[in-house]
């Protein structure tokens, strides 16, 4: 028995009892529509003042918020479906896994444009409104999600060549190294990762470097676009968690069996979670535009209440 099969056998033996089972769920419901209001709120705001959407800025902030919202509305339902139904089609966990991975993969290049824009509004600001317009930042955004779709559907290609049409058919504890096992996908994965993250975190160094000598000696602006590139950079360490845990999830399953349901909803809120809550943060309440924007929209909700 492989360690993937181990893992699955793991954690269907060992299950919470009722009451922590619920506990754990309205834990995650709470704060997964809590991020999703937030974050609708955001867009809502994004979509009613033309300020936003002629701004290539905020429209690669608000790809990142919808991006979000997708990932985890998706990780949400699969969390509980985990609890409840346990085993789901494979065919259903194929499309859902799928998304999952393509929306992972999309927040780290997103934070490397966005760290690419503020580097040029603060380090060529007379060139900023020929460089970065509408239809260019449209385009990026298109080739964000072909990238990343071209990176990950091989995944399923690669499963459809190489097992049985019946596996589809079957139902399995929804994990991505179960339905996805082949060596040469995970040897793929590894390799399209560290290609990818050597890309943004060259990126994001640059940038902030950039924009840090700038800084020195410019105005607050540069400033603040130091610090929204440093919170960019707290954010990418995040995601990186998702490239990385994967491993030690294994290792700690595999030391410690009796936890293994604790183990998946503590990896479940620091990699699926954390990283989705810093968006807000970044635009929503620091930049004193969209917070002015979002504070009349709540407060016009509230007062129609």
């Amino acid at each position: 028995m492989n360690a993937s099969s181990a893992n699955v056998t793991v954690v269907l033996q060992y299950r919470d009892p009722f009451s922590k089972a619920v506990a754990k769920n309205l834990i995650v419901v709470v704060i997964g529509i809590s991020i999703n209001y937030i974050n609708a709120s955001l867009i809502h705001t994004f979509c009613k003042h033309q300020i936003f959407y002629t701004n290539p800025r905020y429209i690669l902030f608000i790809q990142l918020v919808v991006n979000d919202m997708i990932h985890m509305t998706l990780a949400l339902c699969m969390f509980i479906v985990s609890y409840t139904i346990y085993r789901i089609n494979v065919s259903i966990c194929c499309m859902c896994v799928l998304i999952l991975v393509i929306t992972t993969e999309n927040t780290p290049l997103n934070l490397a444009c966005m760290a690419i824009e503020c580097f040029i509004a603060i380090c060529f600001p007379l060139r900023h409104v020929q460089i970065c317009t509408i239809k260019r930042t449209l385009i990026l955004i298109g080739l964000i999600w072909t990238t990343t779709m071209l990176s990950s559907l091989p995944d399923l290609f690669i499963t459809l060549a190489t097992v049985p049409l019946d596996f589809f058919h079957s139902k399995i504890f929804c994990l991505r190294k179960i339905v996805f096992a082949n060596p040469i996908i995970l040897e793929k994965r590894n390799i399209t990762y560290i290609l990818l993250l050597v890309i943004v975190w060259t990126t994001v160094f640059y940038a902030f470097f950039r924009i840090l000598s700038t800084a020195q000696t410019a105005s607050q602006d540069a400033k603040r676009a130091r610090n929204t590139v440093l919170l960019h950079g707290f954010q990418l360490l995040l995601c990186m968690l998702a490239y990385v845990a994967p491993q030690l999830l294994d290792v700690l399953m595999q030391r410690f069996p009796h936890n293994s349901t604790d183990i998946l909803f503590a990896y479940y809120i620091v990699v699926q979670v954390l990283p989705r809550s810093i968006s807000p943060i970044i635009y929503g309440i620091r930049d004193n535009t969209f917070r002015g924007y979002l504070k009349k929209h709540l407060c016009w909700t509230v007062s129609n209440n």
